[in-house]
């Protein structure tokens, strides 16, 4: 895959790119544990079909800064990290897509800055509006077991499960959520933590999802080897600071051309079927909403080609910058 890397800098900040194309500006937003690798299979169509397709890393990974203090992976933060890419290229506007903490982080960006953000594509995670009780208080009720979510926002902790085996951890992470390798029936949640025990034992083991070669493998495990996860991690550690930062934007609606598209077998489409369901009140702006029977959370590396197909012809239809 040709592309251009680049990292623009400025006010504190560090974004390393990749970028492809030339015309509309279209930045890609990867989630957990990706990288600007995750829209591989996107830069190049979204190049040849006329837009400036630029994918980043997220501060905490690859290339990009990784701040030591936690609360510099509050959600404000990274909305600005998106404006300052779009006006460090030069551009005024931008459509922002995202998948999976990438999505939440494009939702946000198109809610904060609707001056910068003129769409939203949003991938696997469906858009849920500031609510309820502070997030910390819901993963802890869910359930006998503790969800991940708790898990990962102990500092350090998921640090020393991961660290020893970047790599097995990385496969057997991707392979638990994949539409072609999840846990079979009767098999325990890889979404929850056994008491005294790990996210990994309940990976399936031998098998890489078909989406998913060794030399993909190896990339990923690469940047995690050399950054470590700590960064990423970060996210789910200001998860309660984003619900008290964003409380004037409580029920919010994003109002943007929208398009949004997750798995039929993703946790993440399933367990929140509602917030899809209130997309006309969330998303009024909503162009078209789909579920990808058969397929997983990595949903645009799972199905390359009609998640390509989707945004070309989403974005063929926006109107004109």
């Amino acid at each position: 895959m040709e592309g251009t890397h680049r990292v623009v800098s400025g006010g504190g900040r560090r974004i390393h790119l990749v970028e492809q194309g030339a015309g509309p500006l279209v930045l890609l937003v990867h989630g957990f544990p990706e990288s600007w690798y995750s829209w591989r299979h996107q830069l190049p169509v979204l190049a040849a079909a006329g837009y400036r397709a630029v994918a980043i890393d997220v501060r905490g990974y690859g290339r990009s800064g990784g701040p030591a203090d936690p609360d510099a992976y509050r959600m404000a933060e990274l909305v600005e990290d998106n404006a300052f890419v779009v006006r460090a290229l030069g551009e005024e506007t931008a459509v922002v897509v995202g998948h999976d903490w990438g999505s939440v982080i494009a939702a946000n960006s198109a809610l904060l800055r609707p001056d910068v953000f003129r769409a939203v594509g949003l991938l696997s995670v469906p858009y849920a509006p500031r609510g309820g009780p502070r997030p910390s208080d819901v993963f802890a009720g869910m359930g006998g077991e503790e969800f991940y979510v708790s898990y990962f926002q102990e500092a350090g902790r998921a640090e020393a499960e991961i660290e020893p085996d970047v790599r097995g951890w990385l496969a057997g992470f991707y392979a638990a959520f994949s539409g072609d390798t999840l846990p079979g029936p009767g098999a325990p949640d890889p979404h929850f933590v056994g008491a005294g025990g790990t996210l990994k034992e309940r990976f399936p083991a031998g098998r890489l999802p078909g989406w998913l070669g060794e030399r993909d493998l190896d990339v990923y495990a690469g940047e995690f080897e050399r950054t470590g996860l700590t960064g990423a991690l970060n996210r789910y550690r200001n998860m309660d600071r984003d619900w008290e930062d964003l409380a004037a934007y409580d029920g919010a609606a994003i109002t943007q051309p929208s398009l949004f598209a997750g798995g039929g077998l993703d946790a993440s489409t399933t367990w929140l079927a509602d917030a899809i369901a209130a997309y006309p009140v969330t998303l009024p702006g909503l162009v078209s909403s789909h579920l990808l029977d058969g397929c997983g959370h990595w949903i645009q590396q799972e199905r390359p080609d009609e998640i390509n197909e989707l945004l070309v012809g989403w974005l063929d239809a926006l109107p004109a910058v």
